[in-house]
């Protein structure tokens, strides 16, 4: 099978998979706790953003990728990972500006990793030799994207997530069966 087939078919079956664990036991976990603790236990998954910086080692990837691609990856990868870090710290606080910073965390992130996307598309990335970079894009980045997508669920339901955590943890609900991955 073509490698660059093989890319897309690992891109597309990790965020299925991941996708299904978040719905499946990720977000019935999040849903009771605050919405403080739950945005920063997504956040987490951006910190090692960073890693991103590896692109602008020589050797790490294919020289002949385009090193105006691979600098825009790096970069918004550092600052995604920086503003993570920063939410958390915020979120962790109780900053009153947290939750909107929040906000710029993610859409910076879902930007960055949109753009990232279309560069990938544009110079069909996986017919080049990404050694061990193959694993950020077709692991890293979905865990990125599905990510992305429950922090922006949990900051839509901000006003109604305090509420619902209450009664996640009420006595009422101690009865509650928490998921099990079974064997």
């Amino acid at each position: 099978m073509n490698h660059v087939i093989i890319f897309w078919m690992q891109l597309v079956v990790s965020c299925v998979v991941l996708a299904l664990i978040a719905a499946w036991y990720v977000w019935p976990l999040l849903t009771r706790l605050s919405r403080n603790s739950a945005l920063t236990l997504l956040l987490w998954v951006h910190v090692p953003r960073y890693v991103g910086m590896t692109l602008l080692v020589t050797g790490m990837v294919d020289p002949k990728l385009p090193s105006d691609f691979l600098s825009a990856a790096a970069y918004g990868d550092l600052l995604a990972a920086a503003l993570a870090l920063t939410s958390i710290v915020a979120l962790r606080s109780n900053w009153r500006g947290a939750v909107p910073l929040v906000w710029v965390t993610n859409t910076w992130g879902f930007v960055d990793l949109l753009n990232g996307v279309r560069g990938v598309f544009q110079l069909n990335v996986p017919s080049f030799d990404l050694a061990t970079f193959w694993y950020i894009y077709t692991f890293y980045a979905p865990l990125v994207l599905v990510s992305h997508v429950m922090i922006f669920t949990v900051l839509l339901k901000s006003r109604s997530w305090e509420n619902r955590a209450l009664k996640a943890t009420s006595p009422s609900s101690t009865n509650v069966d928490i998921p099990k991955l079974r064997s």
